[in-house]
């Protein structure tokens, strides 16, 4: 069909008689705005209270939200505090870099409002914020007296080493489980953990039973009271115990409680610490789960610790079954010729074992695992066991010491965040304390190298400062494992680099 193409006119502003496309108000944008000013009655000038010790913003009345600079929380927390901006539509918002130490916080903001016949006028303006100094009311308590916390959680654990607050700390910063706190303590056996509010504590308590098998009790001691007012003021304190059975434990199982897991064991290793124990018995690969109702209704200790694996060399390994899986991880039996590192060049003494490892272990690898041969236990539930034949050797995992002692001294690639602990300064064993805790620290860094499903709950990161060497050999410590780079994480730093600021200068909120 034949269209008659249409066209549009020009007409002549009336104020300024300039040639432009017809709208409502018959006037050019710039009559228009010289006319019309849509950001008059607006807010230019706000004052705003910011508390520098927890950097948290005042919302009237008293809610306080906390908000880093240039963050998205804080543009929305600075649009809001706009009064009569319902009038206009907001388009868009952003901030305008000013200087750090200024006390001042500029906003863009760019709006729209119909004006004059149904003409749409849009206009931007800038929006000063004034930033005053004022402590929020729990940082001025702890500022007037750091001793001032309502309840305490007592965080123990009887064990000789301190792998599992290692843990415990990465869980707790991956979960901000303890961001609440006003002053966390290292003790003896132990982490003491202050907050200004009982609830605080209370979820800080059902959170580490979420993770660990623990048993706890609270107590409250009277600190005033006034009895006119009948107001009383407490101090609590919740003692949590977790249960002293760690990851790699050689355990013997008490009778009863073996009968009831159906004849396991009784000789299991503990293979997973959440809330609840993972025990596999080496020699049959069953395996079951104990919660922490059931362990402190039976409660037991550890046969042998971690601390007195000892190191075996493989000279022999023939699977006698196929790959199974067992609670998550997979498991093969095999039958397995051994002997002590110690033993090489004074004597012949060797011990045929059966193990869960022989998806992992080659002739000529080396083991870590318990001597029963030559311990000396004196645990009494062995005794209550008659006739029982207590094997020689029970191997735990692989060892990889001999590749890592080539990659001694080198950097990670990753590293861990850690938490604000204070140390008592008093303790005259610092020096030995401090280098037994490197070591442990060590040690639980390899554990999270050669056990993906530990590292499964905690965050790792990039470490900057890592720089891989190109003259490396190829063979240098290609067995031992490591952490693949996919798993970590960015450091996120906002005054990193001005570079990284950059992005978020740009950053615009639609409304």
């Amino acid at each position: 069909m034949f269209t008659v193409q249409q066209t549009v006119g020009s007409v002549l502003c009336c104020k300024c008689g300039i040639l432009m496309a017809p709208n409502a108000a018959n006037m050019c944008v710039k009559c228009l705005r010289s006319e019309v000013d849509i950001t008059e009655g607006l807010q230019k000038h706000v004052i705003i209270i910011h508390c520098p010790e927890c950097d948290c913003y005042l919302q009237p009345p008293r809610t306080w939200l906390k908000a880093q600079v240039e963050s998205k929380e804080l543009l929305t927390f600075c649009v809001k505090r706009l009064k009569n901006l319902n009038k206009v539509r907001l388009i868009h918002a952003e901030f305008i870099w000013t200087e750090p130490h200024s006390k001042r916080i500029k906003v863009k903001l760019r709006v729209q409002k119909e004006v004059l016949n149904g003409a749409v006028l849009e206009q931007a303006y800038m929006v000063e914020y004034v930033v005053h100094d004022q402590m929020c009311e729990s940082c001025s308590r702890v500022q007037a007296n750091p001793d001032q916390w309502v309840a305490a959680v007592q965080l123990r654990q009887h064990v000789s080493h301190r792998r599992t607050f290692f843990y415990l700390e990465q869980l707790i910063l991956k979960h901000d489980a303890a961001v609440r706190a006003i002053r966390i303590k290292q003790m003896d056996r132990g982490i003491d953990f202050f907050f200004a509010n009982r609830s605080h504590a209370v979820k800080f308590v059902e959170f580490i039973q979420k993770v660990v098998p623990v048993k706890s009790r609270n107590d409250k001691q009277l600190v005033s009271q006034d009895t006119k007012s009948n107001n009383y003021n407490y101090k609590y304190t919740f003692s949590v115990e977790i249960c002293p059975i760690c990851r790699e434990d050689l355990v013997c199982l008490p009778p009863k409680l073996a009968t009831s897991l159906g004849n396991l064991g009784p000789l299991v290793i503990c293979t997973k610490i959440s809330n609840s124990i993972a025990l596999l018995d080496p020699l049959t690969l069953r395996h079951c789960f104990l919660d922490a109702e059931q362990y402190w209704r039976a409660s037991f200790t550890s046969l042998l610790s971690s601390k007195q694996l000892v190191e075996y060399v493989v000279l022999d390994v023939d699977p006698i079954s196929s790959e199974v899986n067992v609670g998550g991880s997979k498991y093969v039996m095999a039958d397995a010729q051994v002997a002590r590192v110690s033993d090489f060049g004074k004597n012949d003494t060797m011990f045929m074992v059966r193990t869960h490892l022989g998806h992992l272990l080659n002739a000529g690898d080396y083991a870590l695992g318990y001597d029963l041969h030559a311990a000396n236990s004196n645990d009494m539930e062995i005794d209550k066991y008659k006739g029982l034949v207590m094997p020689e050797v029970i191997l735990v995992k692989k060892s990889y010491e001999e590749t890592r002692q080539k990659k001694r001294g080198k950097p990670r690639a990753w590293k861990l965040k850690s938490l604000p602990i204070e140390v008592d300064a008093s303790d005259t064993r610092g020096r030995a304390d401090e280098e037994k805790m490197n070591k442990e620290y060590e040690q639980f860094l390899r554990d999270l190298e050669e056990q993906p499903e530990l590292r499964f709950n905690i965050s790792l990161y990039r470490n900057k400062e890592y720089q891989p060497s190109e003259m490396a050999s190829v063979t240098d410590g290609e067995d031992a494992p490591s952490v693949p780079l996919e798993e970590l994480l960015d450091d996120l730093k906002l005054s990193d680099e001005e570079g990284d600021d950059e992005g978020l200068d740009d950053g615009g909120m639609q409304e």
